[in-house]
């Protein structure tokens, strides 16, 4: 009881910081994402490959899970998502690149192509990360190594709630683009078209960089509520064991006045 009490107080901790960093990050994602799309809508999308729709020979997914357990259902409800969209493609036309222990593990048991392991990027979650992950799918993609890229991660809802998730970062889907860029115009200064440049590749590492900190606060919000059960679970056990531990003992007090009595009067 006390270590879950112990790992209960220190991710109540950790999951302040991780909330206020996801709470910051996701009016930037959003908004990057209001610009990207209405560039989208006014640039011819061939401009840029990373806007180019291909047939999909080749995907790659990346799963987000943490490198330790003791977190309720996180890590089940991520391999799950992941599950049922591998399930969703032919045998080897998804390869899967995992961030943390458990989902490495996962893959490992199924036997799956892993093109690359991350792990214990959590202690330290550093934007550069984000952007050394992002790069190495924006070159592949590029390369035509890939032809679409997904990531499945825990949604951060709230303390209480986490969603799981699959999204499709690359290529960047133009319907969408298309609908939410249809409004107001910009002047835009160099033209839209060289904008695409810088705006596409840090629009996928924001979305990147979003997911990590998505991860991570629903990890931390899950092993707070995960060790608090625990902790309610083991003082209920100890109260029982108590409880049980003194009727065994009034019982062994019983008998021996009984074994006295009784030897007293047959003396008599």
């Amino acid at each position: 009881m006390q270590v879950t009490k112990a790992m209960k107080m220190v991710s109540a901790a950790r999951l302040r910081r991780a909330q206020d960093r996801i709470l910051a990050a996701r009016p930037f994602a959003v908004t990057t994402g209001r610009v990207l799309a209405s560039l989208a809508a006014r640039a011819n999308p061939e401009l840029h490959p990373l806007l180019v729709q291909r047939e999909v020979r080749k995907a790659e997914l990346v799963l987000v899970t943490s490198d330790r357990g003791l977190c309720g259902s996180f890590n089940a409800n991520a391999i799950k998502a992941a599950t049922v969209f591998l399930g969703q493609h032919r045998p080897g036309a998804l390869n899967v690149m995992t961030i943390g222990r458990r989902g490495r593990d996962f893959v490992r048991r199924r036997h799956l192509t892993i093109t690359a392991e991350w792990l214990d990027i959590f202690r330290n979650l550093d934007f550069s990360i984000a952007k050394t992950i992002s790069d190495d799918l924006i070159a592949r993609y590029v390369g035509g190594e890939i032809d679409a890229v997904y990531v499945a991660y825990n949604e951060f809802k709230s303390v209480v709630s986490q969603r799981p998730v699959v999204e499709q970062i690359l290529p960047i889907p133009r319907a969408e683009l298309m609908a939410a860029g249809e409004g107001e115009d910009y002047i835009y200064e160099p033209p839209a078209e060289a904008l695409f440049e810088e705006i596409l590749p840090a629009y996928v590492r924001v979305q990147v960089w979003r997911a990590l900190l998505e991860s991570a606060a629903a990890e931390h919000a899950a092993r707070m509520t995960a060790m608090d059960s625990a902790t309610k679970n083991a003082k209920e056990l100890t109260e029982a064991l108590t409880l049980h531990m003194n009727r065994v003992r009034q019982a062994s007090i019983t008998t021996a006045i009984i074994e006295v009595v009784s030897g007293a009067a047959a003396l008599e």
